[in-house]
């Protein structure tokens, strides 16, 4: 998931810190309903540490029936593909859903890499990828995964 859409009223406020706008925190819950409905409730979330990557976070949480943890990392700001791939290769086998929460261009270079696919990935999006491995442990930048679905919230409306 790319975050949502992140507000510019401060231009004070390192790119880090910035928070989301009021489209960004109505997105948030929204995916997380969509998220529910299509029993896709992930077991662990990996988040970026930047202000509008919790902030999504946190909005996907109202909305969806979430139990397993949620993982804080510096590592997926400004992301690229292999830094995105060391940290699932990290996950517990045990966890089969996983979110991430990132950043553009990352994800969308992420999608292309992993899936062959070029989709602009607006904010609040989520691409749902099927990696065929027994383990996350086994991903590489050799794995291909296959997009199996790909929403945006304006889509949803």
């Amino acid at each position: 998931m790319r975050h949502a859409k992140s507000s510019w009223n401060n231009p004070g406020l390192s790119d880090h810190d910035r928070p989301l706008n009021a489209r960004g925190r109505r997105a948030a819950p929204r995916m997380g309903r969509l998220l529910a409905d299509e029993g896709l409730v992930p077991d662990v979330i990996v988040s970026s540490t930047a202000e509008r990557a919790r902030l999504t976070t946190a909005g996907v949480l109202e909305a969806c029936p979430f139990e397993g943890d949620v993982i804080y990392t510096r590592d997926l700001y400004h992301a690229g593909v292999e830094d995105m791939l060391e940290i699932l290769v990290g996950i517990d086998t045990k966890k089969e859903c996983v979110m991430m929460v990132g950043h553009n261009p990352g994800m969308e270079y992420f999608l292309e890499e992993i899936c062959g696919e070029i989709e602009h990935m607006p904010t609040a999006a989520i691409a749902l990828i099927q990696f065929v491995i027994e383990e996350w442990s086994e991903l590489s930048d050799e794995s291909e995964g296959e997009l199996l679905n790909f929403w945006r919230p304006k889509e949803l409306d």
